[in-house]
């Protein structure tokens, strides 16, 4: 399948008939209010990322509160991720054509991120948004790995990304069982051989 990353209605449009299959608006829907019903009149899937402002805007956007007073980066975002999921439900997206993405590294800080790949950050999210989502994540290459492992270059961080793509799937087991968790990576064949193995030592008796 083709997945297209567009914030505009008419951009989707036109390549769904160019012959995209899933639309993935980094955006949720809220850049154009015409995406989600556009994305309903298609058809297709989408995936409903979360993010806040804009990319120019998005880093000085980072307080999700304190986990001691009900909120933390966790919470927040499940939460905020299940309003976007209604709202593509009643623009006509049912929730089988729907995907989440916690957005890691949009409008979060280093620690943010880890949080939301750490032990039982899934299941949380998945909770508050109030639904059995499928979930894509996408750490790749991403700031936090280089601030982990002081690689400065994104083309240098493979490595952290295949672990941090474990610590997915390991929570996608927990959750999911053998599905429901989406990895978006640039480099396929690292993480993909990484993912097998984890699922193999995970399946094991």
């Amino acid at each position: 399948p083709v997945s297209i990353d567009p914030r505009h209605a008419a951009v989707a449009r036109a390549a769904v008939e160019a012959g995209a299959d899933i639309v993935n608006d980094v955006s949720g829907g809220t850049h154009d209010p015409d995406m989600l019903g556009t994305v309903a009149e298609l058809g297709i899937p989408v995936i409903l990322m979360h993010m806040r402002g804009t990319p120019e805007t998005m880093q000085s956007m980072t307080d999700y509160g304190k986990i001691e007073d009900g909120r933390g980066v966790v919470a927040e975002v499940g939460s905020a991720l299940g309003e976007r999921s209604r709202a593509a439900e009643e623009a006509g997206v049912p929730r089988w054509m729907q995907v989440l993405d916690p957005g890691i590294g949009f409008a979060k800080k280093g620690e943010d991120s880890l949080s939301l790949l750490g032990q039982g950050a899934l299941r949380r999210m998945r909770e508050s948004a109030g639904g059995d989502f499928p979930f894509l994540l996408g750490p790749s290459r991403k700031g936090f790995i280089g601030a982990v492992t002081g690689e400065a270059r994104p083309e240098e961080r493979d490595f952290g990304t295949a672990a941090a793509c474990v610590a997915a799937v390991v929570a996608g087991r927990v959750v999911f069982g053998d599905g429901g968790t989406i990895l978006r990576v640039h480099n396929v064949r690292g993480v993909k051989q990484a993912a097998l193995v984890m699922d193999a030592i995970l399946a094991a008796k």
